[in-house]
């Protein structure tokens, strides 16, 4: 049965494992990096579990003042053998549930020949709006910002 919860320093191995198998090629995110982050006041990481092995995790930026925030999704991985089964998207609607709670617009990175998560995004109403070149160093590969507006200004829109 697959569990999520908050992140801890102590899953920072795990996290970036896991990392280092789907961004092989655009330098991963290290052990180091994830505890810096994980450990950031101004962040919320969360992670799906099954017992105590890690089968995805995301993570997002909290901001801005508190009256008035914006997010950010600073990275979002489910195994290679897991993906398919809905974590992603369980791990997304955590994350932007948390944004939805707080009522601030959501901004991401994400290459442009990921079709599966672009689509996943637009599922969470993100729309791109620009393109970043050469976003991933390691690869050049380009990037597109996508940006989903706060709930209030989605709400007022239908």
């Amino acid at each position: 049965m697959t569990a999520f919860r908050e992140l801890t320093l102590a899953d920072a191995p795990a996290a970036a494992a896991i990392e280092a198998v789907l961004f092989a090629g655009d330098s991963p995110w290290s052990e180091a990096a994830f505890r810096s982050e994980i450990g950031a006041p101004y962040t919320f990481y969360l992670g799906a579990f099954d017992g105590a092995n890690m089968l995805g995790y995301a993570g997002l930026a909290v901001l801005g003042p508190r009256d008035d925030p914006e997010f950010e999704v600073h990275t979002i991985g489910v195994a290679p053998a897991q993906q398919g089964r809905g974590l992603g998207r369980a791990l997304m609607d955590q994350m932007m549930h948390t944004a939805d709670l707080l009522d601030g617009p959501v901004y991401l990175e994400v290459r442009v020949d990921n079709a599966a998560a672009i689509a996943l995004y637009e599922d969470f109403g993100f729309f791109t709006a620009g393109v970043r070149k050469n976003y991933y160093q390691a690869s050049g590969m380009d990037a597109y910002t996508m940006t989903r507006p706060r709930k209030s200004e989605r709400t007022a829109e239908q």
